[in-house]
């Protein structure tokens, strides 16, 4: 299977159905929110989520333009919380370019965000019923959640491993999940494919954030689009800094947890955090971990499978492989 093919295919098709609610949006928006719609929207992106929703819907023989039209609603919620993330975190650039925030300034930013979390509310309200946007909104309620969760730690730097889950699972992985299981609810699938779905999306996304934590300490700045560090300058404790604090010598533990408390100034100690991190095997345990979520990831969908979808499923399988290797 040539993934990247298929994944630049169905991302074609679903920017050009992007560009095509922009323009319908044109004669009723202001001229500015147009502006930034456009930018956030079109300039770039993986388009992830929505291919998940995709393959969820053809596994139950869907393969409609309101398939598509749902799957643009979980991007247009996912740029929504980038927008706002980017506000919160003050960052500078997104996909390799500026962003909104900076471009725009934070209520431009703030508003274009609230617009596309209505926009793509009543887009899965219209298509997928109650049971689509209950999930919709249960994803997004999650995301909250894993935000008010990140910031009541922000100054706790002893956290557990169960805590870093608790954060990533709301932030991350409960809209992935919901991208995969509202495809599969437009489809009719049964209850129990409907639970497989779901399980596949959380494990997929928590790998899919650990990857992501990896790459802000190991990743090329060229391919990511973004600055390496970032975490460590907003003292996020991700998963590869648990895990070295965790095994690090009572000197070492100590040091780590000084350049965490030093708020001005921590990223300038980003080499030497990446030093320890190595020393006590933080990477490569956060990266085992990342494995065996994909590999969890992978079993779960295989039940599923028979001659009329297995071409989705593999497609689900093989993204899940994907997620470990990618550079961006």
């Amino acid at each position: 299977m040539d993934l990247k093919k298929l994944i630049r295919v169905e991302a074609e098709r679903i920017d050009r159905l992007i560009r095509d609610d922009i323009s319908e949006i044109v004669a009723v928006c202001d001229p500015l929110l147009v502006e930034i719609l456009e930018y956030a929207l079109l300039g770039g992106g993986k388009r992830i989520r929505p291919l998940l929703t995709i393959m969820g819907g053809r596994i139950g023989g869907r393969n409609d333009r309101n398939l598509y039209r749902l799957a643009a609603a979980f991007e247009y919620l996912h740029v929504a919380t980038l927008l706002h993330d980017d506000v919160i975190d003050q960052s500078e650039t997104r996909r390799g370019k500026t962003s909104v925030f900076k471009k725009f300034g934070v209520v431009g930013a703030i508003l274009a965000g609230d617009y596309l979390h209505a926009f793509s509310m009543r887009i899965v309200g219209m298509i997928g019923g109650e049971p689509g946007l209950s999930r919709f909104t249960e994803a997004t309620r999650g995301m909250v959640d894993g935000e008010f969760i990140q910031l009541r730690n922000r100054l706790h730097y002893n956290q557990s491993e169960e805590d870093y889950f608790s954060v990533i699972m709301g932030k991350t992985a409960l809209l992935i999940s919901a991208a995969c299981e509202v495809g599969g609810i437009y489809s009719g699938l049964s209850p129990d494919c409907l639970k497989a779905l779901k399980t596949y999306g959380l494990k997929l996304g928590c790998a899919f954030q650990i990857v992501d934590d990896l790459l802000d300490y190991q990743g090329d700045t060229v391919k990511t689009g973004k600055e390496t560090g970032n975490d460590l300058v907003e003292g996020k404790m991700t998963l590869p800094l648990i895990y070295a604090m965790q095994r690090a010598d009572k000197k070492d533990s100590a040091r780590l947890l000084a350049i965490m408390k030093e708020e001005q100034t921590r990223g300038q100690f980003f080499q030497e955090v990446v030093t320890l991190i190595t020393r006590y095997d933080g990477f490569d345990q956060a990266r085992h971990q990342a494995q065996m979520m994909v590999r969890d990831a992978v079993a779960v969908l295989e039940p599923l499978a028979h001659k009329e979808n297995r071409a989705s499923i593999e497609f689900l399988q093989v993204l899940a492989e994907y997620i470990l290797q990618r550079q961006r």
